[in-house]
């Protein structure tokens, strides 16, 4: 563990020295902004990634990962958050099945939609089900980014263990997916209106307008001043009238400081 400052003191030590200076690189090197994530909880994901493999600095471990592209890519998928399924808080998905996506079908004749951090691909296909079912893929289109290629490749495969697919309706299971030797594999008109990318949310500018933006599961990794920089990102990437998407741990408490307001729980609607 890093020693404290001393109160009053402007000596940074010098494991802070090493940690900083690791950022700085990554920094350069990635452009992945390591400072905007929550610190302590970056630094013990860091630290023990670090230690694993028995470098006791990260001046050290820099050195290995400049010589490595296996260790750089397992840095990379460690840093970034992998975590998704399909239906994850199925109320909400219904709430957007029944209630917002007719409603924002009814004001285009084309729906952009944007699943941003999609990770290995469960929220983007899980719209297209939804746009399937509704009889309106054929005018919708979805891009799906996330920072991390590795799980792009994985979603753009499209094929997924049991676990993922638990809360998949069973009709819809029946419909959509095929079983395959892993345990399941989406069907190909899926994948048809999904244009996967690499897409570094903290660094890169927005597309759109988009009618919809969905970011879930993943605001609650960074820091406040992060959050507020892409809240309002993605309120100024939205449509007037377009909705934004969260997680259940990321209600927006002052929604009208980006131009948004509650439009139900955990959907956010550009105002204009």
């Amino acid at each position: 563990m890093n020693e404290p400052l001393h109160a009053g003191s402007d000596v940074v030590s010098g494991a802070d020295a090493d940690f900083n200076r690791f950022i700085e690189q990554i920094r350069t090197q990635t452009r992945i902004d390591l400072s905007q994530y929550k610190e302590n909880q970056m630094k013990r994901r860091l630290t023990t990634l670090r230690m694993r493999y028995g470098y006791t600095t990260f001046a050290a471990y820099w050195d290995a990962l400049r010589k490595s592209p296996e260790l750089m890519d397992e840095f990379l998928d460690r840093m970034t958050i992998n975590v998704s399924e399909f239906w994850r808080n199925p109320s909400r998905w219904e709430v957007l099945h029944s209630r917002f996506l007719p409603d924002l079908l009814g004001k285009t004749t084309k729906l952009r939609c944007w699943s941003a951090a999609c990770s290995t691909g469960e929220e983007p296909y899980t719209l297209s089900i939804l746009l399937e079912e509704l009889g309106a893929a054929a005018r919708s289109e979805i891009d799906a980014t996330d920072l991390d290629r590795g799980v792009l490749a994985k979603a753009q495969s499209g094929e997924y263990h049991t676990r993922s697919i638990k809360d998949v309706p069973r009709p819809l299971l029946d419909k959509y997916f095929s079983a395959s030797h892993a345990g399941y594999t989406v069907k190909p008109e899926l994948r048809k209106i999904i244009r996967f990318k690499q897409h570094n949310l903290l660094d890169d500018s927005f597309n759109g307008p988009y009618d919809l933006i969905i970011c879930r599961n993943v605001m609650i990794y960074f820091t406040e001043e992060a959050k507020t920089l892409l809240y309002r990102k993605f309120a100024d990437a939205l449509k007037p009238g377009g909705i934004l998407f969260v997680g259940s741990t990321e209600q927006i408490f002052s929604p009208a400081e980006y131009g948004l307001e509650s439009a139900d729980t955990f959907f956010y609607r550009r105002k204009g």
